[in-house]
């Protein structure tokens, strides 16, 4: 009986090798030029490329544009949206498609041509929860002459400082703690306190939510 049980248990492991030996995973797939399209339409752009007539070939990617525009009917109003597929299909099969296309197919070139990088600002912000526009607001604050504007400018930004502090901390905050702070990153040129501006008040920037009313069941 121990016998018969250990040459299953071995079968089973000789199956399961195979079967784990035979799986195909996507990290071992060569990489989809455009994943919105899915596995599926690339390895058709992949059989396309490997009819050698040409009027086959075109047979086979007009085939395969139908299927696209299948999978994203949502563009269909565009002018220009045949031609978006047809260039698709052009970068899928790697710009190594040879058919007879309705329209000029682009080339690797143009492709990257007008990539352009964008550069990453790099500015240091001194409290995150504040956000790097509220110091600017302070800075053009602190470079204001005229007192009147300084003050509406030093307003602007305390409330602005006391959205962003009530997003991070759904309590009450003080606005003493708003003022110092506002002090602080103006190194003292905004030195303006309750007694020169009122804030927003914090209801109106976390509305407290309405109790639901319990419904009264008579008996």
């Amino acid at each position: 009986m121990l016998a018969q049980f250990a040459c299953g248990l071995k079968k089973m492991q000789y199956f399961c090798t195979k079967t784990i030996t035979k799986m195909d995973y996507n990290t071992q797939r060569n990489k989809m030029r455009i994943p919105e399209y899915g596995r599926n339409v690339h390895r058709m752009v992949e059989h396309c490329l490997t009819i050698e007539d040409r009027e086959k070939r075109t047979q086979c990617a007009y085939a395969i544009v139908n299927v696209m525009s299948n999978l994203v009917p949502a563009s269909k109003d565009a002018s220009d949206y045949e031609q978006k597929l047809w260039d698709h299909l052009a970068i899928m099969a790697d710009f190594k498609l040879d058919v007879e296309s309705p329209y000029p197919l682009p080339q690797e070139e143009i492709l990257h041509k007008y990539i352009v990088q964008l550069p990453y600002p790099k500015s240091t912000i001194k409290v995150m929860h504040y956000g790097v526009n509220v110091e600017n607001l302070i800075g053009l604050a602190c470079k204001t002459e005229d007192p009147a504007e300084r003050m509406q400018m030093a307003l602007l930004a305390a409330n602005h400082m006391k959205k962003a502090y009530l997003q991070w901390n759904k309590n009450v905050v003080n606005d003493e703690k708003i003022y110092n702070d506002l002090r602080l990153y103006s190194d003292g040129l905004l030195d303006y306190s309750s007694s020169d501006f009122k804030l927003v008040e914090t209801k109106e920037v976390v509305p407290v939510p309405k109790k639901k009313k319990s419904a009264n069941r008579t008996a």
